[in-house]
């Protein structure tokens, strides 16, 4: 019977152990690169999906960010302000890293 509540009780000590206090991972808000700053220095643009929603986009030079731009509710802005597939706005401005591509 003790090999049971041994079985029982590793997955239970597991997910316990998983809702500790400590740091979740590194701050994602923060550029790391060659010339690193928070993310709220750069200029955004906005792509477009083929679904004609929104993504706010970020060109760093070496290092791109994408997340979809959501409402207050939660759901994707489709505003139409560029047709499917295209880029439009100052989102390679705030870095003096060239963009080679």
């Amino acid at each position: 019977m003790s090999i049971v509540k041994l079985v029982f009780a590793l997955p239970v000590v597991g997910l316990l152990a998983a809702c500790g206090e400590g740091a979740v991972g590194p701050d994602k808000s923060h550029d790391r690169g060659t010339d690193s700053k928070h993310l709220s220095q750069l200029q955004a643009g906005i792509w477009v999906d083929p679904n004609g929603c929104d993504h706010w986009i970020i060109d760093d030079g070496l290092e791109g960010y994408l997340s979809p731009r959501l409402d207050r509710y939660g759901k994707p802005v489709c505003s139409g302000v560029a047709p499917p597939t295209v880029a439009t706005g100052p989102f390679k401005k705030g870095s003096g890293v060239p963009d080679l591509l």
